[in-house]
């Protein structure tokens, strides 16, 4: 029996005159919104509510005695600005289908628990940010699910790793905060060979830079309240993928709750619009930041995906359109020079947060790191002179500007 008044608003491409076939991603981040209303408002509206309403009680039973039901009951379960939000990332990044949450790490806890089973094992990069390695490390052991972590400067190991029980392989490729740098389409040749998950975490590249689906991947993970945000504004994450995989991850957000507020879900949609633009500018003056640092006596090396000198560049540019809007370099001095750059400072940001359109500079072994032992950053490269820049749309100069007077002696 249909229910004409519970189904969702259809997402549409407008103009509809134009086959989706013919279109760019940039035009589909900015044509996808949903079905225009009455008032025959051009931007998307925001559907600011809680719940949804029925024109039966018989309609509304058949809503809740269903779960596969394409409707809205409620907006812990779906709302349409949350549904638009997903489906322009479902369509960038080449996927079948995708679920909301609250924030990045909801989305990382949310897939580990949704496809996670008590003695299941998974294979994770070490370079990965700290509350992933906290997850990794402190709660998945409470439900029985172990883990191997892999260098990712030495993909050569991971063949090794893999057990008859390891269900999922999970990487960030460029990593946090080193940027090391991995070969999607050889992990995902590696892991249907055993019929294991591959899950990649694409923040920082965003699917304007590289779609990890297009080289094996199952699921992808973006924290949204980055770039995919660009402003500092709104926390959000989401994940597309297999529709498969999806459906058990949509369970488990309906029934435990973490789910995108339609708000945060209209402010990121909008800013899918200028997703293209402001990461072509950000990777230009990245490049240009991380050119111009090379050499400098405070600075013992700089790392960039698309510099020559980065470990991984062929691998880079063979699966990214350019390098993304993060540069990191190491101070000679330790963390005292790290310290002493990061307070002279006058224009740059010291936050914890990246993706802005201002540019942030940030100590990862004192903030985002710092529950990881010396030992587990050593192992990853945070070394105690880490910085880890985060180049903004202000023009390239003024922020080359700031870092140099920054290192002056």
């Amino acid at each position: 029996m249909a229910f004409p008044c519970l189904t969702k608003p259809e997402l549409i491409l407008l103009p509809t005159s134009l086959s989706r076939m013919h279109r760019h991603p940039e035009t589909e981040a900015i044509r996808i919104q949903t079905e225009r209303t009455g008032e025959q408002e051009h931007s998307t509206p925001l559907f600011l509510t809680s719940s949804f309403v029925y024109q039966s009680a018989e309609e509304m039973a058949a809503a809740f005695a269903d779960d596969s039901l394409d409707v809205n009951i409620y907006s812990r379960f779906s709302n349409p600005t949350v549904d638009e939000f997903v489906r322009k990332i479902c369509v960038l990044e080449g996927a079948e289908d995708g679920m909301a949450t609250a924030s990045g790490m909801a989305a990382i806890f949310a897939t580990f628990m949704a496809l996670l089973s008590k003695g299941d094992h998974v294979i994770s990069a070490s370079a990965v940010f700290g509350s992933t390695h906290t997850i990794l490390t402190r709660y998945l052991p409470k439900w029985g699910i172990d883990h191997s972590y892999f260098d990712m400067r030495a993909p050569e190991t991971i063949p090794s790793l893999f057990r008859p029980e390891t269900r999922l392989l999970y990487v960030e490729t460029p990593s946090n905060p080193g940027l090391d740098i991995v070969d999607i389409a050889s992990l995902a040749r590696l892991c249907r060979e055993r019929g294991v998950l591959l899950v990649v975490d694409n923040c920082f590249a965003t699917p304007a830079v590289q779609q990890p689906i297009a080289h094996g991947a199952d699921l992808v993970i973006h924290s949204a309240t980055k770039f995919i945000d660009g402003q500092g504004r709104v926390l959000g994450g989401v994940v597309v993928g297999r529709k498969d995989l999806i459906r058990p991850l949509y369970l488990f957000i309906r029934n435990t709750g973490p789910s995108m507020s339609a708000f945060n879900a209209w402010v990121l949609s909008k800013s899918l619009e200028t997703l293209y633009v402001r990461m072509n500018r950000h990777a230009e003056s990245a490049l240009f930041l991380a050119q111009a640092l090379g050499g400098h006596p405070a600075i013992s090396w700089v790392r960039y995906p698309f510099l020559p000198t980065h470990p991984a560049y062929e691998i880079a540019v063979r699966q990214m359109r350019n390098g993304g809007g993060l540069v990191t370099f190491e101070l000679r001095g330790g963390r005292e020079a790290g310290v002493r750059f990061l307070d002279r400072l006058r224009m740059l940001s010291m936050t914890n947060n990246l993706g802005d359109t201002r540019s942030i500079a940030s100590h990862p072994a004192s903030t985002t790191h710092a529950k990881l032992t010396e030992d587990e950053r050593q192992a990853v490269g945070i070394t105690p002179g880490l910085i880890r820049i985060s180049v903004g749309l202000e023009h390239r100069d003024d922020i080359l500007a700031d870092v140099l007077q920054a290192l002056a002696d």
